[in-house]
């Protein structure tokens, strides 16, 4: 590593959003049971199968109600293809409910099998890292000392909002495995509501819900990749201007593609829900 402390900066802060780029590829790529360990997979777990028994109690108030509202009498209920019908609801509502668990682990799943899919026809863009030109790097090394008091102000200013867009990113994608952690607690609740015909509608809101939720990773993923291109190709640098110059241009062209994929990243909730109708 170089000896120039603007060069050390530059180079500090590419690797800062370089390392965070790598954890956000591994994290898109890891199951909620394997997260930090799976400790905190254990516990939602745990709050789960709470939870079934409030939503089988649930499911049988649901059920009634939709009865209720949906039959014009008693002697409706005892039609041989009405019956069938009330039987074959409640049948599904509980598996539903029962196995809730499992359905929201095999979305998620089917969900990682798009991105990993993504993954495998665009390639490994994780080599692709951000990295100062070398060509800049000299110049900078032979500025003297007054000559870098302005470039010390111009690196400054960028490698904060450089490691501020860093830690975005990384929280966005921490706040996508926490709403996953969210929805599979809660499930059991939300799932019973499939139980009535006046209610299924919340039900069938909350899978498509967790379902978007589970494609942001998708659209993260794609905007990383498209990202990744512009890494390999850095700014062209101008050898004619001043340093000082050469450097504004760089750190604002990079900064610039940082906030175009910070801002992809962000919207991906909403991208994916008005995808899915919600």
């Amino acid at each position: 590593m170089s000896d120039n402390w603007v060069v050390q900066n530059l180079q500090n802060t590419l690797g800062t959003w370089n390392e965070k780029l790598a954890e956000i590829w591994q994290l898109l790529t890891q199951s909620p049971k394997d997260f930090r360990g799976g400790g905190i997979w254990n516990i939602i777990v745990n709050i789960h199968g709470a939870l079934q028994a409030i939503g089988l109690a649930l499911l049988v108030l649901f059920f009634l109600v939709g009865v209720v509202k949906t039959c014009g009498s008693f002697a409706e209920v005892k039609k041989p293809e009405h019956a069938v019908k009330l039987f074959i609801r409640f049948a599904i509502a509980k598996g539903v409910v029962t196995y809730g668990l499992e359905l929201m682990l095999a979305i998620f799943d089917i969900v990682q099998g798009v991105i990993g899919t993504i993954m495998n026809s665009a390639g490994v863009f994780s080599s692709n890292k951000a990295a100062l030109p070398d060509e800049m790097i000299a110049a900078i090394e032979d500025c003297g000392f007054f000559e870098s008091i302005p470039l010390w102000a111009v690196t400054l200013i960028g490698s904060l909002v450089i490691t501020v867009l860093a830690f975005i990113m990384i929280l966005t994608v921490y706040g996508r495995f926490f709403k996953i952690y969210i929805y599979t607690a809660i499930a059991p609740i939300p799932l019973s509501t499939f139980a009535g015909q006046p209610t299924e509608q919340i039900g069938k809101n909350f899978i498509k819900s967790y379902a978007a939720v589970c494609l942001e990773g998708a659209i993260i993923m794609l905007a990383c990749i498209i990202f990744s291109k512009f890494a390999s190709s850095p700014p062209v640098v101008d050898a004619d201007a001043s340093v000082v110059s050469m450097v504004w241009a760089y750190i604002g062209e990079l900064v610039f593609n940082m906030l175009i994929l910070v801002g992809t990243v962000k919207m991906a909730d909403r991208v994916v829900h008005e995808f899915m109708g919600l």
